[in-house]
């Protein structure tokens, strides 16, 4: 990681988490996260540090998501908010195993808060989601009505 706390060095966390996602390692996959990060899963589930952090996501990439891949990585902005704290919003997609190309309803945004701490930027808390369209989301809410009576 650079010595330079800009904005444009927090892009690369980005490329280490997609490195160890797509290596199936959790710990590498969260390298730039401090040690009291909070993580935020797609499902709401909320996972307080890294001891917590790991085991989920190495559990993932051993069973249901094995082999799958993060692939159309991309930083839509990182901005310094204050001194040494800034905020990142990223999106990427993810294969499946035998798929060449991401189903969009795979498609997710993180929003990151990171801080400058021993010479580099730091995860203290990501916020995942899926990305969904309003047309999307109306289509779920139909099928769940439609199941509830």
């Amino acid at each position: 990681m650079s010595t330079n706390p800009s904005a444009e060095t927090m892009g690369a966390i980005m490329a280490g988490m997609i490195d160890g996602w797509n290596r199936g390692d959790a710990a590498a996959f969260v390298a730039d996260f401090a040690d009291d990060a909070e993580f935020v899963a797609f499902n709401g589930a909320v996972l307080k540090g890294k001891d917590e952090i790991v085991p989920f996501h190495q559990g993932l990439f051993d069973t249901d998501l094995k082999g799958s891949r993060l692939v159309d990585g991309q930083v839509v902005f990182a901005r310094i908010v204050g001194p040494n704290w800034g905020v990142v919003h990223q999106r990427v997609g993810v294969v499946m195993p035998g798929e060449d190309t991401p189903l969009a309803s795979r498609d997710s945004m993180q929003l990151l808060a990171v801080r400058w701490r021993g010479e580099r930027w730091q995860v203290v808390a990501l916020q995942n989601a899926r990305v969904f369209s309003l047309e999307r989301q109306l289509a779920l809410d139909a099928l769940e009505q439609a199941d509830q009576k």
